[in-house]
């Protein structure tokens, strides 16, 4: 009898494992993944404890996690302590170079006032002396991005005054410094379009043959020039600046679930750096913390997809480690991709959803962004909770997804003024983020990764690369995406952030 029980116990428990799959690791029993489990398992406190690190981190390295240095050394350092030492997840991290680099020098001045200035990255250097020449406005509007405006302006060995503003290819500001340079400017001064303080606009690479040396300053001293020059004063302006620009090996880090069906692989990302001129706790510590989170939840479960989670370096020069990522892939690991979810300021703002569908933005992802959209837009509103569509601008690493034809989503706050006064200032503290928009938007994404880990084979059609796309220089994306533009947003631009 004792014999006979036993046996009926052990079917039972068979017949229980083929309702409720369960693996072992690491002598540990786990679920599949549910989602309101998986959601239980993300806590503020969390959240919030890998921001402090992270902010920390920032304090003791000259209040920056820039990639090139020591604070972003640091912060992967602190992923790898989080990720590395797991019996369910695989952990491995991708060296790959990118241009760093640092203004050494910068002024600004005319009749012995010295303007507030930044450099912009990139950009080829003044000599040690510096250049006095006619201060002179260049050409405004649309048509400031063209060379044919210049026609009818005299700026030859001059320093021209413009504004920042969208551009046919994307930029913002090298696609108004170009017809300046090519008019034969000396350089040139750009005034922000913001009332936001200006603390860095990048170039994307080094083009001496298409750029002269390059500052950027506030609106409102820029208007308050225009207005000297439209008054037809003539002034005349120094400006001096001396960038070092070198190659240096920085890191992408990864970590993924050893188990899941490794031909369909749903990934995360988040970049991991800030921008120089401070922490970049919401600006993208808040994505960072976020997936690291989500990946702690998940070693309690099982998954039938593998499940990557990604922290990208180098996404504040241009999406490098995103870009170095997608375009060393092979055939078969890019297609064994299914889809890509971006975390880019994720905890202040409006609760943005990328506009999959296009809906909205008229801008569509690869078949399947639509669902990732519904999914959670559903989730949202089964929560009560507004949601906006997020537009897809090419100034965050889903950029490197799309343009190798993957279904993308994910979630994004806003850089507007009204969402974030901070984005990529000295205040993006760990007084920035706001700790409940952080959480919900934490949990709405272990709902979606939950489903996507369990059936997003089922929900999501395989996107194979394009035979064309693969060459000897490894694979090439698409370039022909014209990326949506929001004037009030900050975050934009196809090489990165405010190119």
């Amino acid at each position: 009898m004792k014999t006979h029980c036993v046996l009926l116990l052990a079917g039972a428990a068979r017949s229980l494992a083929a309702a409720f799959p369960r693996t072992t690791y690491g002598d540990r029993l786990r679920p599949v993944v549910k989602s309101q489990p998986f959601q239980d398992l993300v806590t503020t406190e969390g959240l919030m404890g890998n921001l402090v690190k992270l902010d920390e981190i920032a304090k003791a390295n000259g209040n920056t996690r820039a990639f090139g240095t020591p604070g972003y050394k640091a912060s992967v350092d602190y992923i790898l302590s989080r990720t590395q030492n797991s019996t369910n997840f695989v952990t491995y991290v991708q060296d790959f170079p990118a241009l760093f680099f640092q203004v050494n020098s910068i002024s600004f001045t005319i009749d012995g006032k010295s303007y507030y200035v930044v450099g912009l990255s990139y950009s080829p250097s003044t000599s040690e002396a510096g250049l006095t020449a006619p201060l002179v406005l260049g050409a405004s509007g649309a048509e400031g991005c063209t060379n044919d405006a210049y026609a009818d302006i005299d700026v030859q060995d001059k320093i021209v005054l413009v504004q920042r503003g969208t551009c046919p290819d994307g930029t913002t500001l090298a696609g108004r410094i170009k017809p300046a340079a090519a008019a034969g400017a000396a350089a040139v001064i750009v005034y922000s379009d913001l009332t936001t303080k200006v603390t860095g606009g990048t170039l994307s690479n080094p083009n001496p043959e298409e750029y002269v040396p390059a500052g950027y300053i506030n609106k409102d001293d820029g208007e308050a020039l225009v207005t000297r020059i439209n008054a037809g004063e003539a002034i005349t302006a120094y400006f001096q600046q001396t960038q070092t620009i070198e190659t240096k090996i920085t890191q992408n880090v990864f970590t993924e679930t050893r188990e899941g069906d490794p031909t369909n692989v749903i990934m995360l990302g988040a970049h991991l750096d800030s921008v120089q001129a401070g922490a970049g706790i919401n600006d993208d510590g808040s994505g960072s913390t976020l997936i690291l989170e989500l990946k702690t939840a998940l070693e309690k479960f099982k998954v039938k997809n593998k499940v990557r989670f990604a922290w990208w370096g180098a996404e504040e020069n241009g999406l490098l480690g995103s870009k170095y990522y997608t375009q060393n892939l092979n055939a078969t690991a890019a297609n064994n991709i299914l889809t890509y979810l971006n975390f880019d300021m994720v905890s202040r703002g409006y609760f943005g959803v990328f506009d999959g569908d296009g809906s909205t933005h008229n801008l569509t992802g690869a078949p399947g962004s639509e669902v990732i959209e519904k999914i959670f837009v559903d989730d949202y509103t089964k929560k009560g909770i507004n949601v906006t569509a997020a537009r897809f601008t090419g100034g965050s690493d889903y950029q490197s997804f799309m343009n190798i034809g993957k279904p993308v989503g994910g979630l994004h706050t806003g850089t507007g003024v009204e969402q974030d006064p901070c984005y990529h200032q000295a205040c993006d503290t760990i007084d920035n983020p706001n700790p409940t928009t952080l959480t919900i938007n934490a949990k709405a994404a272990a709902h979606v990764l939950s489903i996507l880990a369990t059936e997003g084979e089922q929900l999501i059609p395989k996107s194979p690369v394009n035979a064309t796309m693969i060459t000897s220089r490894g694979l090439i994306g698409r370039s022909d995406i014209q990326w949506t533009q929001d004037p009030s947003e900050r975050h934009t631009g196809t090489c990165g952030h405010d190119v």
